[in-house]
């Protein structure tokens, strides 16, 4: 399969059409905007359709084929997580707190390119093992807890180090000073799990496990014919706003632009080929790998302002919106599943020349 001819495709389809009609519009200056509504209910309803098939593929094969996969994700998402602060504090030299604010978000899933990875498999007529919703869900907030976690641990080290240099008489201020820095992983865990987004996907996932086919039937018009609708006038929005961040790249430096492109693509590459291992699917293995390469761009704005507010937004939520998420969409997405069809075509491959053979 030629990879450019893929890209090329996805590149006609409308959902990447309307995408870049939505950043078009953000450059000329237009005054294109999705009313404020529907802009909050279509995030609700694509998580209740993704959550709600996920629930019924469960029911249908079971709770226990979802447990290695789901055990798989986590360890690779808390692994990928610590292996970007390694790279960001120590090749980027970014501070602490900007390394921890960018590896979680790069470490956190993305919702948005979980929804369009379902609509590109569609249009390819493959499907995927609907539990992989249920990964989402758990993956969401398990880089942000880990990377607050290592970011306390970081401050305590920091205030023993202060105690030891500057004696016991000023060591009541400087922990104050630091310790204000420091936030209480029991919050950064409610505020994640109780947020509206994990709250209405695990609620759509138990109620599709419920309900079954039989009771998705009177429904499906609306969470399965029109997903993909939905979509589209979501992906004007998400353009818009890529599109106004795009001013902002140029703030972000080289180093951040290439980590954006790179590590999503190392991620993804490595997600396929390990899913693809323990079984699954063509499709499953393509959302799996998707799902390491995405960047979140809705939950780490929200919760890193509170969690890491020394973290400067601009980095992790112009790298991961204006750079990761429309390189995944047009190039990542369709590298993974041609490389997924190659594995699965039981073909032997050399990894390194089917990448660079169809890019080059």
């Amino acid at each position: 399969m030629d990879i450019l001819q893929l890209i090329q495709a996805n590149l006609l389809t409308p959902i990447i059409l309307f995408f870049l009609f939505g950043i078009i519009a953000a450059r000329i200056k237009s005054d294109l905007k999705i009313p404020d509504a529907i802009s909050e209910f279509l995030p609700i309803y694509l998580l209740a359709a993704i959550g709600l098939h996920g629930g019924i593929e469960m029911r249908n094969t079971g709770f226990e084929n979802m447990l290695i996969p789901m055990f798989v994700a986590i360890g690779l998402s808390l692994l990928f997580t610590l292996n970007h602060y390694q790279i960001l504090r120590r090749l980027g030299k970014f501070n602490l707190f900007d390394s921890y604010a960018l590896a979680s978000t790069y470490g956190a899933v993305g919702a948005v390119h979980f929804s369009v990875g379902l609509s590109f498999l569609k249009n390819q007529g493959v499907s995927s093992e609907g539990y992989i919703a249920a990964i989402l869900a758990v993956l969401e907030p398990l880089a942000f807890i880990l990377a607050i976690f290592m970011t306390n641990m970081a401050v305590s080290k920091q205030i023993r180090a202060k105690r030891k240099s500057v004696g016991d008489d000023a060591s009541t201020d400087i922990d104050v000073g630091l310790n204000e820095t420091k936030t209480k992983l029991s919050k950064v865990l409610h505020e994640s799990i109780t947020g509206k987004a994990i709250v209405i996907l695990l609620g759509s996932i138990v109620i599709g496990y419920i309900i079954g086919e039989e009771g998705f039937e009177p429904i499906k018009i609306v969470f399965d014919e029109m997903f993909t609708g939905a979509i589209v006038i979501f992906m004007i929005e998400m353009g818009i706003i890529a599109g106004q961040r795009l001013g902002d790249i140029k703030k972000v430096g080289i180093f951040l632009t290439a980590f954006a492109i790179l590590i999503p693509t190392f991620n993804g590459v490595i997600g396929v080929l390990v899913s693809t291992a323990i079984g699954l699917s063509l499709g499953g293995s393509v959302m799996f790998g998707l799902l390491l390469a995405s960047a979140s761009f809705i939950a780490a704005p929200a919760v890193l302002r509170q969690a890491i507010p020394q973290a400067k937004p601009s980095l992790y939520i112009t790298s991961a919106l204006g750079i990761t998420f429309p390189y995944n969409i047009i190039v990542t997405l369709p590298l993974l599943f041609a490389l997924s069809s190659f594995l699965h075509s039981g073909e032997t491959i050399d990894l390194f020349n089917f990448i660079t053979g169809g890019l080059i």
